[in-house]
């Protein structure tokens, strides 16, 4: 009994006494707080600029505290991801609001003469520039700060997920590598694709840069926009409800156009495809 006990004691004291093989310490390095608006950017788009990236960090934020307070068997959580974990969707949210933004730009230049284009708001800038995004001028000019919202006849099922610049700069946002992980992708589009999406494939739909979007948008106009009440609409009559029928992901190849009643706004992807939205 004596020599046992001895025997722990000396083997206790010395995993305590000798480091861990193959482990190391390591020095934590901050990481960037804020986006860098590019030298391009005036002082009005600038200003425009910190404003809608501040205002996409509070919709975010009131997103992740919804679903921290209200879990995942609440009715609007199921709603757009079904019975998909809470943390895939928490953390898809944390990317924007707490993670590393080291190089991320954000430019007004137009720098790969895009902007002419109708219907283009910005665009990723994919190979020639991973970290950047370049904002063009109807940006400036058509998209609304988050004071409107729930405004002016506006409802999240039948206007683009993308009608304030906050929700627009989420979808910008993570087709960043370094934001989206490569991991937060186009798996269904339109609102009621969306939808679909939660029923037929809700491990998919955390990772759905357009149901983020909506749901971002319908937590914000029920918390904040229009207390109670909010404003998330009915899809329209060219878009159908939920079905028991499997909906085929859309995939970064396929040029996929939603169907809604704003504007679409248009980018590019890594692989030259135009997406609108």
């Amino acid at each position: 009994m004596f020599s046992t006990t001895l025997l722990l004691g000396f083997l206790a004291s010395s995993a305590f006494a000798s480091p861990i093989i193959g482990l190391e310490s390591r020095e934590l390095t901050d990481t960037l707080s804020t986006i860098t608006i590019h030298s391009s950017c005036n002082a009005t788009e600038r200003r425009q600029l910190t404003k809608a990236l501040a205002e996409t960090y509070e919709i975010t934020s009131v997103a992740i505290d919804y679903v921290l307070q209200n879990g995942y068997t609440d009715e609007v959580y199921q709603k757009y991801f079904g019975n998909a974990e809470p943390f895939a969707v928490i953390g898809a949210f944390q990317a924007l609001t707490s993670g590393d933004k080291t190089g991320v730009l954000l430019r007004c230049d137009d720098i790969d003469e895009n902007c002419h284009q109708d219907g283009w708001f910005g665009h990723w800038r994919g190979e020639n520039a991973t970290l950047e995004t370049v904002i063009c001028p109807l940006s400036f000019q058509e998209r609304l700060p988050l004071e409107k919202f729930c405004a002016m006849g506006y409802n999240v099922a039948e206007y683009s997920p993308s009608y304030y610049f906050a929700t627009d700069l989420i979808h910008r946002l993570y087709h960043v590598p370094t934001i989206g992980n490569e991991m937060v992708t186009h798996y269904a589009d339109t609102y009621s694709e969306c939808l679909q999406l939660a029923a037929d494939s809700p491990t998919n739909a955390p990772f759905n840069t357009h149901t983020l979007q909506y749901f971002a948008s319908d937590v914000y106009g029920r918390v904040v926009g229009n207390p109670g009440d909010g404003c998330s609409g009915k899809a329209s009559e060219t878009e159908e409800g939920p079905t028991t029928t499997s909906a085929a992901p859309v995939s970064e190849s396929t040029t996929a156009i939603a169907t809604t009643t704003a504007e679409e706004s248009c980018h590019t992807h890594d692989d030259g495809e135009v997406h609108c939205s």
